[in-house]
C-alpha cells in the first residue's frame, strides 16, 4: 500500500514538473512601461481564480466563513475557484490559460513573472493598497524593478502537526519526522509521519541540517550549493524510510490523521484548525530549529479574460473583514494589520497566536536559482530541485 501511495506521488509531481517547470529563469522580465492597466471599465460579470485550499471561501464548509457572496452581490462578478495543492500545479494551470487570478507563494511568483503569465499591478487602481503592511508592499518575491506583480494576501509558517495522545508534551524538533526513533508511546515513528511532496520541501530539510550539521555551512535554505543540496537529499532518502504517504491534498491529511495513524507531519494551520474544529487530537508546533513559510499574493493573468472584475477582487481582498475572517479560518496571517482588531472570529490575540511576531523567523519560499545570493554562482536551480525529489520519492 505504502509503495502504491509513493508511486502515485511521484506520477502526480512528474506530470507537474513536465507541466511548469524547465530551468528556473535567472532574472525576471519586466512588462513594458505602462503595461499595467491604467483605467477600469465595466465588470465582466466573473472572475476565476486559481487558490490554496481554503482562501476563497463562500460559506459552504461553515457559513460564518463567506467573503465571496457579498462580494458577488456587489460586483455583479461571479466567483469560480480553482483549487491548487502545490506551487508547481499553480505554474502549470496558469501556464494553460483561461485564469484571472492567482494566489500564488513565492516559490511560484516570480516563476510566472519571468515567464510573463502574469501582468504588473497597477497599484492606484486599488484604493486599500495603503492597508497592506509596509514590510510586504515591496517584498522582493513580486516586486520586480520597482513594479508590482500583484498583491499580498496572506502570509504564514509551515508547522509541525501532531496527535496530542501521541505527544502528551509538544514535540520541539522536526527529528519526529526526519530520523527513525521511538515516539512518547513507546511505538516507532515508521509509517506514521508524512512529508510535503513539493520539491520545494528540500528546503525543511536544508533548514533542519542547517541547526543540526553547522559543518555544511548553510546559510540559506533556498540557495544550497550542490555539497549542501547532496546532503539535503540524504537526509530526505532516509525519511522516505519513515513516510506512509507525501502529502500535497489538505483534506486528504486530516483524513489520514483521523483514520490512517499519521501522527506527525509538516502541515499548514489550515490542516490543524480544520482537524481542532472537528475535535481531533491535534495541535502545532514551530520547533526550535525554525520553519519555512509562505507569503501568497494573488497576481493577476497576463491575458485575464476579466480584468475588471480582477482589479474588483483585489479591492476586496485587502478588506479588514475578509484579512481577518481568512486568517481566523486558514491560521494566517493578515496582509492587513488592522485586520487584527475588532473581528469576532479572529478574536483579540488571534494575529499573535497565528504568528505575527515570527515574521523575521521564517524562511519564507521562493524559487532556487544558480544565484547564491551573495554574488556568487553555482548553487543548485529549482528544476534540480523538481527531478531530484521525483527520485526521492520514487526510491531513488
Amino acid at each position: 500500500m505504502i509503495g502504491r501511495k509513493l508511486g502515485e506521488v511521484a506520477l502526480f509531481i512528474l506530470a507537474l514538473a513536465l507541466a511548469a517547470c524547465g530551468p528556473a529563469p535567472q532574472a525576471a522580465t519586466p512588462a513594458p512601461v505602462g503595461g499595467a492597466i491604467q483605467s477600469l471599465g465595466v465588470a465582466e460579470g466573473g472572475v476565476s481564480i486559481v487558490a490554496w485550499a481554503g482562501y476563497v471561501e463562500r460559506g459552504e464548509t461553515d457559513k460564518r466563513y463567506d467573503w465571496v457572496t457579498q462580494f458577488e452581490h456587489d460586483s455583479g462578478c461571479k466567483v469560480t475557484v480553482k483549487t491548487a495543492a502545490t506551487s508547481d500545479e499553480m505554474v502549470a494551470l496558469m501556464n494553460e490559460g483561461g485564469f484571472d487570478l492567482v494566489t500564488a507563494s513565492g516559490d511560484a511568483s516570480l516563476r510566472l513573472v519571468a515567464a510573463n503569465r502574469v501582468q504588473e499591478v497597477n497599484t492606484a487602481l486599488i484604493p486599500s493598497w495603503k492597508l497592506v503592511d509596509p514590510r510586504l508592499q515591496d517584498a522582493p518575491w513580486f516586486t520586480v524593478g520597482g513594479r508590482h506583480y500583484g498583491v499580498p494576501y496572506q502570509w504564514g509558517s509551515n508547522v509541525l502537526m501532531y496527535n496530542t495522545t501521541t505527544f502528551p508534551t509538544p514535540p520541539d524538533s522536526w527529528n519526529v519526522v526526519f530520523e527513525e526513533l521511538n515516539l512518547p508511546d513507546g511505538k516507532s515513528n515508521k509509517g506514521r509521519v508524512q512529508a510535503y511532496d513539493g520539491p520545494i520541501y528540500i528546503a525543511d530539510a536544508a533548514l533542519y541540517l542547517k541547526a543540526h550539521t553547522p559543518d555544511l555551512g548553510i546559510k540559506d535554505p533556498y540557495a544550497l550549493t550542490r555539497d549542501q543540496f547532496n546532503a539535503a537529499l540524504d537526509l530526505l532518502r532516509a525519511q522516505r524510510k519513515l513516510v506512509g504517504r507525501y502529502w500535497h491534498d489538505a483534506i486528504i491529511q486530516t483524513n489520514d490523521f483521523k483514520n490512517e495513524g499519521v501522527v506527525a507531519s509538516s502541515s499548514w494551520p489550515f490542516q490543524v484548525n480544520l482537524l481542532k474544529g472537528g475535535g481531533a487530537p491535534v495541535e502545532s508546533v514551530i520547533p526550535k530549529e525554525g520553519a519555512t513559510g509562505w507569503a501568497d499574493t494573488t497576481m493577476l493573468a497576463v491575458n485575464a479574460p476579466h480584468p475588471n472584475c480582477a482589479y474588483m477582487w483585489l479591492e476586496h481582498s485587502l478588506n479588514p473583514k475578509l484579512q481577518g475572517d481568512l486568517a481566523a479560518w486558514f491560521g494566517s496571517v493578515p496582509v492587513v494589520p488592522a485586520a487584527c482588531k475588532g473581528n469576532d472570529l479572529l478574536g483579540v490575540a488571534g494575529c499573535k497566536t497565528n504568528g505575527m511576531e515570527n515574521f523575521d523567523k521564517i524562511s519564507f519560499w521562493r524559487t532556487p536559482t544558480s544565484d547564491c545570493g551573495d554574488g556568487t554562482k553555482g548553487c543548485v536551480p529549482y528544476y534540480e530541485w523538481v527531478t531530484s525529489y521525483i527520485a526521492v520519492i520514487g526510491g531513488r
